[in-house]
């Protein structure tokens, strides 16, 4: 849940739309609002019916997302994963191991349903867990992740995957100084 903040032309002011959003929407959105083509080649879709308030009836009810550093600038082990409106499961597939969890019941992620002998013995648990690992497969096969990057040896050369070490950031910002900044433009 990270927030994504938009100013422009027909933009609903003030709208916090529900629609299941991922970072590979936003170079089809940029390309869109510019009035360019949007390659088919692109993984994600424009944004801008929805900032203008039209959720299309076909946009996405998951989202599939990977991290491959382990452990990565962020202290978190490798791992890939899909989120729906009320759940989320994750694969750590060099642990083979799972997380499920309620975001619902438990918004902060602090119960595995897959933990618990009560929880993981339930029909209801287990009808669940098949169900999102159904949807991870079905999301890794429509995005083309087969797994070739999971190993740093096979990453670009000076790839925009780091490592970050000795570089200094250009300038720090809160979003309110941000936002007058863009204004002055």
């Amino acid at each position: 849940r990270t927030p994504l903040l938009v100013r422009g032309p027909g933009v609903v002011a003030g709208s916090t739309p529900d629609a299941m959003v991922a970072n590979i929407d936003l170079a089809p959105t940029f390309l869109d609002a510019a009035g360019l083509e949007v390659p088919v080649s692109m993984q994600g879709r424009s944004l801008i019916p929805i900032l203008k308030g039209n959720t299309p009836a076909d946009w996405r009810r998951s989202v599939y997302y990977r991290y491959y550093h382990d452990p990565g600038h962020h202290n978190t082990r490798a791992h890939y994963g899909v989120r729906t409106e009320t759940h989320k499961l994750i694969y750590y597939w060099r642990k083979d191991a799972y997380e499920m969890f309620d975001l619902t019941k438990d918004p902060l992620e602090q119960v595995n349903l897959l933990y618990g002998e009560e929880d993981k013995r339930s029909p209801e648990t287990r009808q669940l867990f098949a169900e999102l690992k159904a949807e991870l497969t079905r999301l890794q096969k429509e995005f083309r992740d087969d797994g070739k990057y999971a190993d740093p040896a096979t990453w670009p050369a000076g790839s925009a995957d780091g490592p970050f070490d000795g570089k200094d950031p250009l300038g720090k910002r809160s979003v309110s100084e941000a936002i007058k900044a863009a204004a002055v433009r």
